[in-house]
């Protein structure tokens, strides 16, 4: 018998409309019906009542989705290893992540593809009940610019490779949905022309490519920046650079780091008014030291010192970071002053429209996957579903 779950006197955030004092009811693994609470009826099956009655402000949002991320709980996606994988899915929950790429770092060949394997392995096997849904994989170099490296180890850093990269996603599974790379490379150019075919995305990041090798990626297929200002050829008024292009073309989505750190918060004011909540995806671009202790951890093959909330390497480069998503968004509505609707379609629909998964996930509305979460009245997670599954529930 499926799960049915009611959870009621709480206010929809749906992908078309806010409805106050609503309901929503999840059966097996997706949305079976919401609306106004006076058009609640209890389901024909035994179910489970979520009432917040007593609860002021108490929202239902989609599943947050984050397409850069590394690692949290002490687990990396270069681990290899399907235990880091569960972590991983188990604790990004807790911020009200439903749905992630795992991503890759710059390192030698074989351990990519040591990593690349194991995660096309976990993906056809992941459980549904074990939390958040790993959507694929986000290689995240070696085919980057050593120039801007950033965290990413110079000496594994290697020109745009087709025929690799073919062999690479054999091992994984078909499971790799998106590039980061320098467009301005050795085969940068083909190599996006390749992904364009496949169906995989291409975001140009670590890049130092100018304006004009910018327009060339757009033609070629590049539909993404990553991580945008961080590692890349800044605005400057006589070169607009890999920034310049992005603020200037609706083609390229651009992936932001709301933590503050990674980029100053009036730049991400002045990216949300260029760039609008329509082309907007934020990320965490986290690293394993998420949820854990302020230490030194490993990225990489290199020591990370996690201190005050920002990672960093001994040189002073930022590392990633441990950033949670639900602090993303609350640092988006203040810095911004943009609406937590706003907040919703940067974390989940637009990267779900982004990998084509927006069919099931991404909002609330009736067939999709029941990926949702409450969050109280200062936007903290209360509970995560996961497919129609508590994965979460904060003590």
């Amino acid at each position: 018998m499926e799960q049915v779950t009611a959870i009621i006197n709480v206010d929809l955030y749906t992908e078309n409309q806010l409805i106050e004092e609503g309901y929503l009811v999840l059966a097996g693994d997706s949305i079976q019906s919401f609306g106004p609470m006076n058009q609640f009826e209890a389901p024909e099956l035994p179910y489970e009542l979520v009432d917040f009655n007593l609860h002021q402000h108490v929202k239902a949002v989609p599943g947050f989705i984050d397409i850069h991320t590394h690692g949290a709980g002490g687990a990396d996606t270069m681990d290899g290893k399907r235990d880091s994988f569960d972590t991983m899915a188990r604790m990004l929950t807790q911020e009200g992540t439903t749905s992630f790429l795992a991503t890759t770092m710059t390192q030698r060949v074989e351990t990519i593809t040591k990593s690349l394997e194991q995660a096309g392995e976990y993906i056809l096997q992941q459980k549904k009940a074990n939390g958040a849904e790993v959507l694929g994989i986000h290689l995240e170099g070696p085919f980057i610019n050593p120039v801007m490296a950033g965290a990413q180890p110079k000496q594994h850093i290697i020109p745009s490779d087709i025929p690799l990269f073919q062999k690479w996603q054999q091992i994984a599974k078909q499971q790799i949905k998106l590039v980061t790379l320098a467009p301005e490379q050795t085969g940068g150019i083909e190599l996006i022309r390749y992904l364009e075919k496949q169906g995989i995305i291409a975001s140009i990041g670590h890049s130092n490519a100018n304006f004009d090798e910018v327009e060339m990626s757009i033609q070629a297929g590049a539909k993404q920046v990553t991580h945008l200002f961080n590692q890349m050829r800044g605005l400057h008024h006589r070169e607009p650079g890999v920034v310049g292009a992005c603020f200037l073309t609706d083609e390229l989505k651009a992936e932001l780091i709301a933590d503050g750190k990674h980029v100053h918060p009036s730049i991400v004011k002045l990216t949300f008014m260029q760039k609008t909540a329509e082309q907007i995806i934020l990320i965490t671009d986290s690293i394993r030291a998420k949820g854990l202790e302020e230490g030194t951890y490993d990225l990489g093959g290199q020591n990370v010192q996690v201190k005050d909330g920002t990672a960093i390497l001994p040189d002073g480069t930022l590392a990633g970071s441990v950033l949670r998503m639900d602090q993303a968004i609350r640092n988006m509505i203040s810095y911004t002053g943009c609406s937590l609707e706003d907040a919703i379609k940067m974390a989940s629909l637009n990267p779900a429209k982004q990998l084509h998964v927006s069919h099931r996930k991404g909002s609330i509305a009736v067939g999709k996957d029941a990926d949702i979460v409450i969050l109280n009245e200062h936007n903290e997670v209360l509970l995560t579903f996961c497919r129609g599954h508590l994965v979460y529930k904060r003590m």
